[in-house]
């Protein structure tokens, strides 16, 4: 069986993705549009994580949804079909409503290939309006930011191949 994404590490949480041949253009390239769907995907991986189940029912089950407010990229390399890159996730800010995760790929060379700036806000999933972030989700937020930060000062591998 082939898997194209999969949880490599969790702290920090690094999440395993292989380009597949229908993510590229004709020049054998990822499409543009396609970043947003990895780091979306990526995203959801992580809330499975924090909640340790399903991300949709866990949000469902609490009420609430994570509509993305802002993503902003920064490209440093290319990726081909069949190129595997390891995308690592920071909570580098939780606000009241809003939280930013930032994540970082780097391909097998340990290159970064990008880095994504991600701020899901809050919202009630009936009324689409935003809310402040649920205690249990801004707990777990908070406390992997905490256990992030404590990694990197005892000198753990930002990243983890």
């Amino acid at each position: 069986m082939n898997v194209s994404q999969g949880v490599v590490s969790q702290m920090p949480f690094v999440a395993r993705r292989r380009v597949k041949w229908g993510d590229c253009d004709p020049a054998g390239v990822v499409f543009t549009p396609v970043f947003a769907e990895y780091v979306i995907e990526i995203a959801e991986l992580f809330y499975e994580h924090l909640l340790g189940m399903s991300p949709q029912h866990a949000k469902q089950s609490h009420g609430f949804g994570t509509p993305t407010r802002a993503l902003a990229f920064d490209f440093r390399a290319s990726l081909r079909p069949d190129d595997e890159f390891d995308t690592e996730v920071q909570v580098s800010e939780v606000r009241s409503r809003s939280y930013v995760l930032v994540l970082t790929a780097r391909n097998q060379a340990g290159e970064v290939v990008f880095v994504a700036n991600h701020t899901p806000v809050c919202v009630a999933r009936a009324e689409r309006k935003s809310i402040v972030i649920p205690e249990l989700f801004r707990e777990a937020l908070v406390n992997y930011q905490h256990q992030y930060s404590q990694a990197v000062n005892r000198g753990i591998p930002e990243h983890i191949s």
